[in-house]
């Protein structure tokens, strides 16, 4: 496994593979792995001839009073995740080099999907999220990139994206990885005490009751659904309802109406941790 740390060499390698017609697999990560990004990683292996994984924490998508210092670094920890998953390379560049002042581009989408629950409670979080995308995008030239479900509207949103500007990288969706107890698995759940971690799986309860309401038509408008999970998760200990969403799962509009498919997505705090999980419903 090779670690390419400049964006001219990683460039390089890149042009190299691609005069001989590779296939090439990117998932761009911001560090502190674990195995649902091991799982990304692996489908890559699997679906192209070389994978590369970015390890970059980008500071472009983080708020003012958000964790960006807080956040993980575990490189080597990482490095040692990514080599048994068999990555080819990996991308870990200095934020000076992504970002050399005077750094003035931004990739603003004026989609209704940026204003929306992830957008309304982190301004700016998805131009941040879309500029270093398409940046790593044009630095690493995948045929194919891999995100998960769990961030699933920073999902449609690069979809959306990627589209209007025509890049030529197929974005591949890939499902949620969860813990044995139904914990979506994510970096930000280390930050969890012991106690706190117990208390988080009501996360993924909440919206499996929500599931179950929809499916058995107990409840047939969105907002007593919403006013019933947001019970659920406001009895979590220490803990601070963002949002419950009830909405259309290509366009993540509320829904007037409970009708399939649905996007069911809740964010919660819980102590200093921020969580979000979803579930697609039909």
């Amino acid at each position: 496994m090779k670690v390419i740390r400049s964006i001219e060499e990683m460039q390089t390698d890149v042009q190299q593979r691609r005069k001989q017609g590779a296939r090439i697999g990117f998932v761009p990560t911001m560090g502190a792995l674990h195995a649902g990004h091991a799982a990304l990683v692996i489908r890559s292996v699997n679906e192209n001839d070389r994978t590369v994984v970015s390890l970059f924490v980008n500071p472009l998508q983080f708020g003012p009073k958000e964790d960006f210092r807080r956040y993980p670094r575990t490189e080597a920890q990482d490095l040692r995740l990514l080599e048994r998953a068999g990555a080819d390379v990996v991308f870990i560049p200095k934020a000076q080099e992504m970002y050399p002042e005077p750094f003035s581009v931004s990739i603003q989408s004026t989609s209704p999907l940026k204003e929306l629950w992830e957008g309304a409670s982190r301004p700016g979080h998805f131009a941040g999220v879309a500029t270093v995308v398409i940046k790593l995008f044009m630095i690493v030239q995948p045929t194919r990139a891999y995100f998960g479900q769990k961030d699933f509207q920073q999902l449609r949103l690069i979809q959306r994206i990627t589209k209007e500007l025509n890049v030529p990288v197929q974005i591949v969706p890939c499902k949620t990885i969860r813990e044995s107890d139904g914990l979506a698995m994510s970096s930000r759940n280390r930050y969890l005490s012991s106690k706190e971690r117990e208390e988080a799986v009501k996360l993924y309860q909440a919206l499996y009751l929500g599931q179950e309401l929809i499916e058995q038509r107990v409840m047939k408008k969105p907002e007593q659904i919403v006013k019933r999970l947001t019970q659920v998760l406001s009895m979590i200990p220490n803990s601070k309802v963002d949002y419950v969403a009830v909405a259309d799962p290509v366009t993540l509009e509320p829904l007037k109406t409970v009708k399939k498919p649905v996007w069911l997505a809740a964010a919660v705090r819980i102590g200093k941790t921020r969580l979000i999980d979803n579930i697609l419903i039909g």
